[in-house]
Order: C-alpha cells, then structure tokens, then sequence
C-alpha cells in the first residue's frame, strides 16, 4: 500500500481536509480505512476532535486501534473523552482543556505557560482550578495583557463562571448558551470538576445539521447522506421508504376505487380531487412543521400535544372554511355547464364542506403523527410526511367522495 499525499501546502492541507469534512463520516471512515495507519491519524489529528472521534466510532476495531497507536496525545486524549458520552451530547464534542492553572500562580507565571501552551492548541480562554480539578474560575487574555504581573490568577480571575455538563443533550445546552454567544464553554463533571471545553460555534454547526436533516429524514433520506455519500449507500438509504410511500399509495387508491361508481356519475369530481388532496396536505405539513420545530427547541413539553392538537384543528377549521368558499364556486361554475343547477350548487356545498373537514383533520394530524412516532420510540421527523400524505389523502378523498355521495347524487 502507497503512502497517501502529503500536502505541500497551507491550501493543499486545507482543501484535504475539507475533502473529508464533505464526506460525511461514514465515507471519511471508508476512505480512511484504505490509508495507512500514521497517514490516516495525521489527518485525524487536523480535524476537530468531534469530526475524528465521530469517524473513528465508525472504523473497525482494528483498524481504530492501528490509527490510535500511531496518533499523537491529543487525538488520543480526545477519543477516549468523546466516546464516554452519546453523540448528541455536549461531551461527544469536548475538547481537552489545555490551559488548566491554579489559583495560586501569578501572572508572569501564566503568560510564560501560555507561551508554550499555545503551540499546541488553539486557546481563547484559561481556565483555573483547585487541586482536586474543581473549576473556580476563567482568566481572559485582557486580564492577563493589563493585569500586573505579580498579581496572582485568584485576584484577577472571573468567578462566577458559567459551565455546561458533559451529560447534557446538545439542544439544552444550546438553550443555555443562546443569549450568551462565547466562543468557548468549560465542561464539567456533576461534581464541578472541568473535564473538558466545548467551542460555542462546533455545538451550532452540529444542530444546524440536525435541523437542515429534518427536512430529508421526513421524506426518508437519512441525516448520514451528503452529496458525496456513494450511490448504491444513497439507494440503500432512500429505496425502503419510497416503498413504504407506494404502499401508503394504495391505501388512497383504494378510498378511490370504492367511490367508482360515484365519479362515473359525477366526473366533475375527479377533477377536483388533487384540489382537496393538494390543500388538505398543505395544511397537515404546516402543522407538521411547526410541531417538529417545537419539539427540536424543546418548546412542545409532555402534557401539551393535545392542546396543540387542538389548536391546529382549530386552525384547520378555520383556513378550510375560507378556502372551501373559493373552491365551492369554483366547483359550481365548472359544474353549471354539464349539470343542473341544483345538483351543481350541492357539488359546491360538498366541496366546502369536505375540504373544511379535511383540512382540520389534516391539521390536526399534522400534530399526532410526530408525537406519535415520538411516543413508539422513533424519529419524530423520520418520514413522518409519508405517513402525513396518507392521513391527508384518504380523508380528504374519502369526505369528498362520501358526501358527493350522499348529498349531490
């Protein structure tokens, strides 16, 4: 096996290195799997500890242990941290806190620490402990360029010090931090030891992500797939779903075909069916929208579905009602032409009211479904418009159809 490139330059390193970022980490770890154990670590070891602990989760056994005694301490310290904890948590991205100090240490002390200390990590903040680890307190870099230099850290140092939990899941701890914008947060153990720093724009950067998934996971692409992710693993990803869709499908085709004869009598009413279908699922998707959104911020809590359940009801109620207004004349005049009067002014009447019913059914399903899948212990956002457009679907189709039948014929 050949030794991989190494790059010649500053632009060479970096566009290597966003090379494996596009990947997405099952395809770096593929990739990296071909590599020879002390190349792939010095790639590792330029990439940010959550991006190289979330690859080497995705390596072998063997070949993570390769790469791992070929790495230096910092990829090593940062792979034992990061596995101790979920991916979604705050502990997954910690970095190793680098400049740790005491109380008692002054600071010229500091400043010539941090002169060799920032050869090996980029720093922004120190961070001053007790003997026992316990986090007391955070020195900024003004403190230490306008202090004077025999002061000790404890009588310039930031006490009051805002930290996260290892433990804590990504969202909380962005609730946490969102009207705080640091560039760096100290992690703690429950005991208030420091265990480790995060970097406020790694923590959003991984959200953003989870957020932008959401829309292709309701339709049933994963969160893993990226635009370079190979074709066969992109099928893979897509092909089971589209089949759950076709089969969903044919529940709305079958609401259809049991109302054959009415639109061999009416054939008006096939015309006006992806109308009723189109509009009812509009809705459904807005309420789908907002409640997956207030699930994501934590704003949706246990006990309060209903309530919402019913408010976009409600809405749906509403919003039908005036659209079915428009969508009841427009049937009248369409009808009109190749119907008796009476019969087109009760097709209009069955238009307003079925899509009235069907967009707050849509709406309020648009809640239930989310939180249903949530409640079986699935993705609330895994294609949940899959099974949305199927609620919407055969209710929309089968109150249009059901009241034409009873009413217009």
């Amino acid at each position: 096996m050949s030794e991989p490139h190494v790059p010649t330059s500053n632009a060479e390193r970096a566009d290597l290195l966003l090379t494996y970022r596009q990947m997405g980490p099952h395809a770096a770890a593929k990739a990296l799997a071909g590599v020879p154990a002390r190349g792939a670590a010095g790639i590792l070891a330029d990439l940010l500890p959550a991006e190289a602990n979330a690859i080497l989760r995705l390596m072998s056994e063997e070949i993570r242990a390769a790469v791992l005694s070929e790495a230096g301490p910092a990829l090593i310290h940062g792979w034992h941290v990061g596995r101790e904890y979920p991916e979604n948590s705050v502990g997954s991205l910690m970095e190793p806190p680098v400049a740790v100090f005491s109380p008692g240490q002054t600071i010229a002390e500091t400043i010539e620490l941090l002169r060799y200390l920032v050869k090996q990590a980029f720093i922004t903040y120190g961070f001053v402990t007790e003997s026992d680890g316990k986090l007391v307190g955070v020195i900024t870099m003004r403190d230490l360029l306008f202090s004077e230099p025999s002061l000790r850290l404890e009588e310039v140092m930031l006490k009051d010090v805002f930290s996260l939990q290892a433990g804590q899941p990504l969202l909380e701890a962005m609730r946490l931090t969102l009207y705080r914008h640091f560039p760096v947060y100290p992690v703690c153990d429950p005991d208030g030891r420091l265990v480790g720093l995060v970097r406020g724009q790694q923590m959003f950067e991984r959200q953003a992500i989870e957020l932008s998934a959401q829309a292709g996971s309701m339709v049933g692409v994963q969160k893993e797939e990226r635009t370079a992710t190979p074709f066969l693993r992109s099928f893979r990803f897509r092909h089971p779903w589209l089949q759950l869709n076709l089969l969903t499908a044919f529940v709305a085709a079958g609401v259809v075909g049991v109302f054959e004869s009415t639109i061999d009598q009416v054939v008006a009413l096939a015309v006006f069916l992806p109308v009723l279908a189109g509009q009812s699922g509009n809705t459904g998707c807005q309420a789908l929208a907002v409640t997956l959104r207030g699930m994501t911020l934590r704003e949706l809590l246990p006990g309060a579905e209903l309530r919402a359940a019913l408010k976009e009801s409600l809405l749906g109620l509403l919003n039908g009602a005036i659209i079915g207004v428009v969508a009841g004349v427009a049937m009248y005049l369409f009808a009109t032409p190749s119907a008796a009067q009476p019969q087109a002014i009760r097709l209009g009447f069955v238009v307003f009211l079925a899509m009235t019913i069907a967009c707050a059914i849509s709406g309020m399903s648009g809640v239930l479904v989310p939180v249903a899948l949530k409640r079986f212990g699935a993705d609330p956002a895994a294609a949940s418009s899959i099974f949305l457009t199927t609620a919407t679907d055969v209710v929309s189709m089968g109150a249009f159809l059901g009241l034409a039948t009873l009413l217009a014929l």
